[in-house]
């Protein structure tokens, strides 16, 4: 192995020995305590370190890296504290995430790091959005993150590089080429020779580099960093290295073949660096013993206070509260004197928020497919972008999953983001970023999501099974989210701006069909309306009708046909819901039905029916009826897809629960 130390000094060569050992040290040492069940479980970098390492030492400290479970030099060279390493491994509540992750699953932005989930590939979008909310801000950085050979494979990672490469945007994707994919090997992951080649197909550079010389990593991410912060680019950085143990200690070894470990052994980053510095008369053994002893004796002291730490009690109350973001913001009254209103249908209302949220929030950015100068599939954004411009109204590739990612990295820097599902169906194409990392962020590390994702959603078009799905229950089962879903322009203006203005992932449900056929008088300046709060609309206490969106006009609709004395409560946010005027309600009118046009089958109208049979059973005079679609896709014809609804079948259900 050749080294070049080029104008580094000899204290400087030091240090990045030091460096290059402390995560060595860290896990010969966790290693025995994984031997002696004093940890759990442990996921090994030996012989990988020279790439963390280099990588971040190359970096300026304000820089952010998102790395892997490999990579436990990133967190050593930020100087993050051993106990608090230690703390975050052992899950005790001095660690990053309290108890609630393991390993290197947290972030801080202490130290300008951003750590991995389990799903490989999705902290690529993220990084995208850390570094689009720098090139927004005019700041001259850089952003790095990880991935392995085997993760190189997911469609996140394509969709990453296509997006930086599109927007330009300054991130160095640094893949981790150590030939195993867990147990499958390279050539049963991937057809080309490496992964340098993949650069022309995405307009990028690509470079290669010895993955286990520790001067090759920390010069080539130094020249390119400096590169990148001047002309803002993406670049693919190749580093060729070897896992010397398993994907994690219980997976053993035995599948590589013996002449490879051997081969690789000869190449130990740590080893090989000694020999160098020796060649320079900076190092002898001697040395070597001091900086372990030192090192070590450090590293002990760490473990035996976080071993010292109590275990965690858990609160309940606690848990719950540090679920979402606080939000301490004061609604923002439509009311005045003579307050200006103007009819608007729903489409006009969001179009109308979306303006008023772009002037109020200069931080806010709106993504999406088609929403720049087309105006979005609906014209939600039609002539947003060109009064704001396009770098905050952003046309976007195909690519959900990396643009879901980048609005949660763009929140990671501060900013907001709205972004448009074409249609509420395609969402299953980000929804690992919605359920996983969104979702779970501010519990696990304290870092707000403030992110909106609109979802034109619902029947009545004749769009078919891929572009009429209600998909609010999908996400209703995620703690951590939220889910708004207006049936009428008052309501979709304020609780848009409500939403924008939380900084909690917000799913904000808009019904195609509703957008061109409801409208209403609408306040004309800015205003917010509260969550988990119902509007009631009381025409009588002989039922009560809970639902939302379409089933609410439904409703009406037919409470005034027949002239029924029916309430409905229009749920109007789902996630929260309100509990207590529900429950008031039925208290009150003594029969339910619970309406939805989602399929009938797990759908949030069980849990609500559930949820009044469980706390006011003692005042129904009939059972709780549901009432919801077919359980079968959308079907495309009129008279199929009206059959699928509820609607046909909703005064009959209506009179059957009247009459028991």
């Amino acid at each position: 192995m050749q080294f070049n130390r080029k104008n580094l000094t000899d204290q400087q060569l030091l240090d990045l020995y030091k460096a290059l050992l402390t995560p060595r040290i860290i896990e010969e040492r966790m290693l025995i305590l994984l031997r002696q069940g004093k940890i759990g479980k442990w996921f090994s970098g030996i012989g990988q370190e020279a790439i963390s390492v280099g990588t971040t030492l190359a970096l300026n400290s304000d820089e952010y890296v998102l790395p892997l479970h490999r990579n436990l030099g990133v967190f050593t060279s930020r100087d993050i504290p051993d106990e608090r390493l230690f703390a975050q491994w052992q899950g005790k509540a001095s660690g990053f995430t309290q108890g609630r992750d393991r390993s290197f699953h947290f972030g801080t932005n202490e130290y300008h790091i951003v750590g991995m989930i389990s799903h490989l590939g999705a902290m690529l979008g993220v990084a995208n959005g850390i570094a689009l909310a720098d090139q927004l801000n005019q700041k001259n950085t850089v952003t790095v993150v990880f991935s392995g050979d085997g993760g190189a494979s997911e469609g996140d990672f394509h969709e990453a590089l296509n997006v930086a490469a599109v927007w330009d945007l300054p991130v160095i994707f640094l893949i981790e080429n150590n030939g195993y994919g867990l147990s499958t090997p390279s050539n049963d992951q991937f057809r080309c020779k490496q992964f340098i080649d993949k650069g022309i197909g995405y307009g990028m550079e690509a470079i290669k580099v010895d993955g286990n010389n520790i001067l090759d990593v920390y010069h080539t991410v130094k020249n390119l960093a400096d590169s990148v912060r001047i002309r803002p680019r993406p670049v693919i950085l190749e580093a060729m290295t070897f896992r010397m143990r398993g994907h994690e200690e219980a997976s053993g070894i035995k599948y590589v073949p013996k002449e490879l470990i051997e081969q690789w052994a000869q190449k130990d980053p740590i080893k090989n660096f000694e020999d160098f510095l020796f060649g320079e008369g900076l190092l002898d053994h001697e040395g070597i013993e001091k900086i372990r002893k030192e090192r070590l004796d450090i590293l002990n002291i760490a473990i035996e206070k976080v071993f010292n730490e109590p275990e965690i009690i858990p609160d309940l109350d606690h848990e719950l509260s540090e679920l979402y973001a606080p939000f301490g913001s004061e609604l923002t009254s439509a009311e005045g004197e003579s307050p200006e209103k103007t009819t608007l249908r729903l489409i006009d209302a969001v179009k109308n928020a979306l303006d008023q949220a772009l002037e109020k929030h200069p931080d806010l950015v709106i993504m999406g497919q088609d929403i720049a100068e087309y105006g979005g599939a609906f014209k939600a954004t039609e002539g947003l972008s060109e009064k704001y411009g396009r770098h905050r109204v952003r046309n976007t590739p195909i690519t959900e999953s990396s643009i879901l990612g980048a609005a949660y990295g763009l929140s990671i820097k501060g900013k907001k983001s709205v972004v448009e599902m074409q249609f509420a169906d395609f969402v299953t194409c980000g929804f690992n970023q919605i359920v996983n990392n969104m979702a779970k962020s501010h519990y696990r590390w304290k870092q707000p999501a403030s992110v909106v994702v609109r979802m034109p959603t619902g029947a009545g078009v004749q769009a078919g099974p891929f572009h009429s799905q209600s998909t609010e229950a999908w996400f209703y089962h995620v703690p951590g989210l939220k889910i708004y879903y207006p049936s009428n322009p008052f309501d979709a203006k304020g609780l848009l701006l409500r939403a924008i203005e939380d900084p909690n992932p917000v799913l904000f449900f808009e019904h195609k069909f509703l957008y061109r056929n409801t409208e209403s008088e609408v306040p004309s300046a800015y205003y917010t309306l509260p969550e988990g709060q119902a509007a009631v609309h009381d025409f009588g206490s002989d039922c009560c009708i809970i639902t939302y969106g379409w089933g609410v006009h439904q409703s009406l609709d037919l409470i005034k046909k027949k002239n029924l004395n029916v309430t409905v409560i229009d749920l109007r946010t789902l996630l929260p819901w309100d509990k207590n005027t529900v429950i008031e309600q039925v208290k009150r009118c003594n029969k339910a039905l619970v309406l939805t046009e989602d399929t009938l089958t797990g759908s949030i109208a069980s849990d609500i029916s559930a949820y009044i049979t469980e706390n006011a059973f003692q005042h129904l005079d009939a059972p709780v009826r549901r009432l919801g679609s077919l359980d079968t896709p959308i079907p495309l014809a009129k008279s199929l897809e009206d059959q699928f609804l509820p609607w046909g079948r909703l005064e009959n259900t209506l009179t059957e629960l009247l009459g028991w």
